[in-house]
């Protein structure tokens, strides 16, 4: 059981008992949210023993969490509101109808009366059933229409015995079906359908005036008995002693865990602080500057101004002076082991490339880390092929021919131009930043590897990257094994994406799920000698978008061995596109093992073997 599973197991527990333990004649039980609460002399059946209320004051809760009052031998209505200080409760139908449950309403086995205010009475009725709905110049205000049968097409007339003459009646066929004695007036005159009822025992409206509970005794005569009580006072201190005994050693469990959770993550933060500080004397020959927090604080103006947020961090835009900004990268503390940290700092202090960000700066004071970048006024490629508005955002066909060129050299310097081969393992739209001239540059190193140069795969245990970008092989080792080509497949989905406009991930919703494959589509039109204006419309050179649609889908191929190599793509970008050739269709075998049965017969290169990763 990890820490966290501990630790929720024990406050279930915590919350258990104290769910368990209150006094069982509370005086905030209610059916659902807004039910009237429930307290003697009244008791909820099934949830209170019996000295909880007062005999046949029994309620319960309906499967919708209304309050139910059952009348002995009678019928069954829905409570709206007590008052304990009146001693009255008001019922209601539940089909708003109190005319229906008339004929069976009978009090007489129950403790309640009818409440007759002064100046009422209660009378005696008798109903009619006339079989259509209306007479001929009849008045329809004794008409009780929730009695009416429109499928039978009769209506129920209702007239008071003592003194209404029967010959008020429609003058068509009636006959009367029953008479109701001594029920109140209001009954068949009520818009909101409400019974008000009244008890006189037990008489608790001393109690209640006085602020006090009522409560039931037992006692030796045969009559019940209550008492006033102070309320919430009852047996709190044998509630307090059971509460003691049961929280104490939950508690000390509670207080030993915590400790060792103290203990554990300082003793993990000391090993995390000295990784870091071993990587950073390593690191001392490299020119990026170690800034304190306390200098990221002042130079972000207190971390005003917050260009974006993601997995790993939050990034603010800092100022060095008047003339140079940068953007601050706060890391998340709980997010890996410092990898993302070291990667950053250790691959990107070596790089310097007119296409790579360059890194300014780094924190590592305490447990907190960032990362200071030079700051690009235009922000991501992103935001100029995804945005809402990408019409008046876009760059010009010229312009964003550049923009991937530069992409494609700076992918070719991590591949070849360095020490050791980078692999970055995230190129995307987001990850592509434009300075104040619109020059690319790749940004973003946290899940980038190392490899020596002469060896050209990589081992994996689990995939790393966006979705909608990583290469295959990075899913499955049936499409073959992970290699510098798995930046070519992702830098091949960036292009299509410029071409497009969109992303080329499709969401896999069932509502979206025959929704025809984004790169597939761009496929087809060139297969099929079609124009791209459905993506470029009037603006620019068509040659450009298909030169780029090309190089694309010659990145994408399902097999490593069949994408070029990134110094191939920059070749392609710089040639004619008129003389660029179709690739073959990469969509033509979507099986993992139809893939990997096929044999190559690319000249691109040959198989590759699988080398060890290295730290």
């Amino acid at each position: 059981m990890t820490k966290s599973s501990f630790f929720l197991f024990v406050l279930f527990i915590l919350h258990h008992v104290l769910q368990v333990q209150p006094d069982e004649c509370a005086d905030s039980l209610r059916c659902g949210d807004h039910g009237p609460a429930i307290r003697f002399p009244f008791r909820l059946k099934d949830r209170q023993p019996d000295y909880c209320g007062f005999p046949g004051f029994y309620l319960s809760c309906s499967d919708t969490n209304d309050t139910v009052l059952e009348l002995p031998i009678s019928v069954k209505l829905f409570v709206k509101e007590i008052d304990y200080k009146s001693q009255e409760i008001q019922v209601y139908h539940p089909d708003r109808c109190l005319p229906k449950c008339i004929p069976r309403l009978n009090l007489s086995p129950s403790p309640f009366q009818f409440t007759v205010h002064q100046y009422e009475q209660l009378v005696d009725y008798a109903f009619f059933n006339c079989s259509h709905t209306k007479g001929e110049g009849h008045n329809d205000r004794d008409a009780i229409s929730c009695l009416n049968d429109p499928t039978y097409s009769y209506q129920v007339y209702v007239l008071r015995d003592d003194y209404e003459d029967i010959f008020s009646l429609p003058t068509l066929p009636c006959r009367k079906m029953y008479s109701v004695r001594s029920i109140p007036y209001y009954i068949l005159d009520n818009p909101d359908g409400i019974l008000y009822l009244n008890w006189s025992r037990p008489a608790c409206r001393k109690c209640e005036r006085e602020g006090k509970s009522c409560r039931y005794i037992n006692s030796s005569s045969t009559e019940p008995e209550i008492q006033c009580i102070p309320k919430h006072t009852k047996g709190a201190s044998t509630k307090l002693a059971t509460t003691g005994a049961i929280l104490g050693p939950t508690l000390f469990l509670l207080l030993a865990f915590a400790l060792y959770c103290v203990y554990s993550n300082d003793k993990a933060e000391k090993e995390y602080r000295k990784r870091i500080e071993n990587f950073l004397d390593d690191y001392r020959s490299y020119k990026p500057t170690r800034y304190l927090y306390a200098d990221l604080k002042r130079i972000t103006n207190q971390f005003t101004e917050k260009l974006g947020e993601g997995a790993y961090g939050t990034v603010f835009k800092g100022k060095l002076s008047n003339e140079i900004h940068v953007a601050v990268k706060i890391l998340n503390s709980s997010m890996g082991n410092g990898e993302e940290f070291i990667n950053e700092v250790g691959i990107m202090g070596r790089i310097h490339h007119v296409n790579v960000v360059r890194l300014v700066g780094f924190c590592a004071d305490g447990f907190r880390r960032a990362l200071v970048y030079e700051f690009f006024s235009n922000y991501s490629l992103e935001k100029f092929i995804f945005s809402e508005n990408s019409k008046s955002h876009f760059l010009g066909w010229d312009r964003l021919h550049d923009i991937s060129l530069g992409v494609a050299k700076g992918i070719e310097y991590l591949h070849q131009g360095c020490d050791q081969r980078i692999l970055h393992f995230d190129i995307k739209p987001h990850n592509v930043l434009l300075d104040q001239n619109f020059i690319p540059k790749i940004s973003d190193f946290g899940l980038a590897k190392l490899c020596s140069k002469d060896q050209s795969t990589v081992s994996m245990t689990t995939g790393r990257g966006t979705m909608g970008y990583i290469a295959p092989e990075v899913f499955s080792r049936n499409f073959g094994t992970v290699s510098y080509k798995a930046d070519v497949y992702s830098f091949g989905m960036l292009l299509l994406e410029i071409v497009g406009g969109r992303r080329s991930t499709v969401d896999l919703t069932s509502e979206n799920t025959s929704q025809v494959y984004f790169p597939e589509w761009i496929y087809n039109l060139l297969e099929q000698k079609e124009e791209l204006r459905v993506f470029i419309e009037d603006d620019g050179n068509m040659k450009i978008a298909k030169k780029l649609a090309i190089v694309g889908l010659r990145c994408i191929q399902w097999h490593p061995m069949d994408r070029p190599s990134m110094k191939l793509v920059v070749q392609m970008l710089e040639g004619e596109g008129d003389k660029l050739i179709m690739p073959p269709n990469p969509f033509a075998s979507p099986g993992p093992m139809r893939i990997h049965a096929r044999k190559s017969m690319t000249h691109l290169g040959q198989e590759l073997e699988v080398i060890p990763e290295l730290d």
